[in-house]
């Protein structure tokens, strides 16, 4: 009788501390790593024609809690706070003011409207709204 109880009660502890030990693990990946914008969503206009000269970069930076980087034209840096899966951006800072095109404006308007993120099997960095990513991102070598 003991043993018909314990077993599932075990089953269930384990899962529950894997499912945590993931998230840590998701989180952790964030940090020390400059990631590079591949994929937007949403715009008509062609990634390449988006960001001719310079794709998009986030570094998260675990100390300060703020994103910053480039937004393919000028540098950024924005608060951010997670929570589980949960993701957000406060609104960028200072940035020079040169302007390079659209793919400035979609990314920013884009990175503030993200809700969620994962890293998937591939290793890429995904900036999602809801359950659809909106942002693929790949670790800088």
């Amino acid at each position: 009788m003991k043993k018909t109880v314990f077993t599932p009660l075990f089953a269930l502890i384990i899962m529950m501390f894997s499912c945590n030990s993931s998230k840590k693990q998701t989180s952790a990946a964030l940090y020390n790593t400059t990631w590079e914008l591949e994929h937007i969503s949403g715009p008509r206009i062609a990634f390449e024609g988006l960001f001719p000269n310079k794709k998009p970069q986030i570094t998260f930076n675990k100390e300060t809690q703020k994103a910053e980087g480039n937004n393919g034209c000028n540098g950024y840096s924005a608060d951010f706070n997670l929570n589980g899966e949960a993701i957000s951006f406060g609104e960028p800072g200072p940035t020079t003011m040169m302007y390079c095109g659209e793919g400035e404006q979609v990314f920013l308007n884009t990175i503030k409207k993200i809700k969620k993120y994962n890293v998937d099997a591939e290793g890429k960095l995904n900036l999602m709204i809801d359950d659809v990513p909106m942002m693929r991102f790949k670790k800088v070598e």
